[in-house]
């Protein structure tokens, strides 16, 4: 394969596998707030937070990093505003103290916050307005977690590239590059030493929140109850680490973790359930790094024509692509891994995303079941056949069918879901 495209995908995996503290939505308002903060200059008297629906739906649920207990939008904006730092992009709440979080209390008591809806943007957008005296400032967040669009100050534009923006979030590497042959290529035979430092985070981190979620209870504790129930055979072990690590995750568990298409759940699930069953074969180091380099990677390639937010849950996708490494990492051919996608896609491709929440972790582990029935199926030679309902004629056809009905055929349903959460 070409040079450029193994710098592609070696670009590709540096931009998506970033470290992130607790729900990225949240963080991204919590961001947005804090550059708002530091462009104004000094902190606000009043705070405009309009979202779109997808952000209002992965923040309704879901405890905001740091605070122990506390929830929403509201709680984001001030949180940032009163101790994020921007600079620290998705871990913008990290230097947040007891102190910051009584003076959020406060200012919340005060209703300095107001949030709105838009409507009829992308699904990832934030326009964050501050305000305090007779200064005013505004910073734009569209298309990914920490893209800043456009900042203004007292009315004065200081940015604005939203002309210069395709609006898929992917802006930096080629996505379009992505291609399941090249990615098979790139994982089992490329020089992947340079994605190392990348890759060996992505492990640490992971597998420390999984570890905190099953010694502690968050949620509804679904990775510990696997595991009381099922055991520590593999299979269950690979259901129940990222499930667990998204109980600690969505119930407020201050450990960082490492994304993949802008979500730490997604991180998780295309991550650990391949480090289960590599630690099982006994793999060694340059094999578990590329089985999670291909997992990565065939999870970027499945999100790039979804986005970052939909009514599509994430999870399905990531543990399509972590069941596909696995095939591999059990011996199996390219043709193998297409057709574990394919029987992955074929079962739970109509999972639908309503917020994030604790019970974020019981699809994940649902959807991983799902992707280890799609490996046993392709290790026995079992597929299901093109023409059986989403199914095509090849894995490639097969991922842009479903990502056309989740893009396209489910945006009804982004706009019912939200309807019913917000109560409309």
């Amino acid at each position: 394969m070409e040079e450029c495209v193994c710098r592609q995908y070696i670009q590709i995996l540096q931009q998506e596998l970033v470290p992130a503290l607790g729900c990225t939505e949240p963080i991204a308002i919590a961001f947005a707030a804090a550059k708002a903060r530091e462009v104004l200059g000094k902190m606000p008297q009043r705070i405009v937070a309009s979202c779109s629906g997808n952000i209002i739906k992965n923040v309704k649920g879901v405890i905001v990093p740091t605070t122990g207990d506390m929830k929403g939008i509201d709680v984001s904006a001030v949180l940032g505003a009163v101790g994020g730092d921007s600079s620290l992009g998705l871990e913008t709440l990290t230097p947040i103290t007891p102190a910051h979080l009584a003076t959020c209390r406060e200012l919340l008591s005060q209703n300095i916050c107001q949030v709105k809806l838009l409507e009829g943007v992308s699904n990832l957008q934030i326009i964050l307005e501050v305000y305090a005296d007779s200064d005013s400032a505004l910073v734009e967040v569209c298309y990914a977690h920490t893209n800043i669009v456009r900042i203004e100050k007292n009315g004065q534009v200081l940015l604005d590239v939203r002309d210069q923006q395709s609006g898929s979030g992917h802006e930096g590497a080629d996505y379009s590059t992505l291609n399941l042959p090249d990615i098979f290529a790139f994982a089992t035979t490329g020089d992947i030493s340079e994605l190392q430092p990348t890759i060996d985070r992505q492990v640490q981190y992971n597998r420390a929140i999984a570890q905190e979620g099953l010694k502690n209870n968050y949620g509804a504790s679904v990775g510990k109850t696997l595991l009381e129930v099922y055991g520590d055979r593999v299979e269950n072990l690979a259901r129940a680490w990222p499930a667990a690590g998204s109980d600690a995750r969505m119930g407020g568990c201050v450990l960082p973790v490492v994304t993949n298409s802008g979500s730490g759940n997604q991180g998780m699930t295309v991550c650990l359930p391949v480090l289960a069953y590599a630690e099982h074969l006994h793999c060694d180091r340059e094999k578990t790094t590329r089985a999670l380099v291909l997992a990565n990677l065939i999870a970027a390639y499945q999100k790039r024509g979804l986005g970052k937010l939909s009514a599509y849950c994430g999870a399905v996708s990531a543990a399509c692509s972590a069941g596909a490494a696995i095939t591999w990492l059990c011996g199996g051919s390219y043709q193998d891994v297409c057709t574990t996608i394919t029987n992955t896609l074929a079962n739970v491709s109509g999972i639908v995303c309503d917020g994030a929440k604790g019970s974020c972790a019981a699809k994940i582990a649902s959807a991983v079941d799902a992707a280890l029935l799609a490996h046993h199926m392709t290790q026995k030679g079992r597929t299901f056949g093109a023409g059986e309902g989403l199914v095509m004629d090849s894995a490639d056809r097969t991922v842009d069918a479903v990502t056309r009905m989740g893009r396209e055929g489910m945006r009804s349903t982004d706009v019912e879901i939200l309807n019913i959460m917000i109560g409309k």
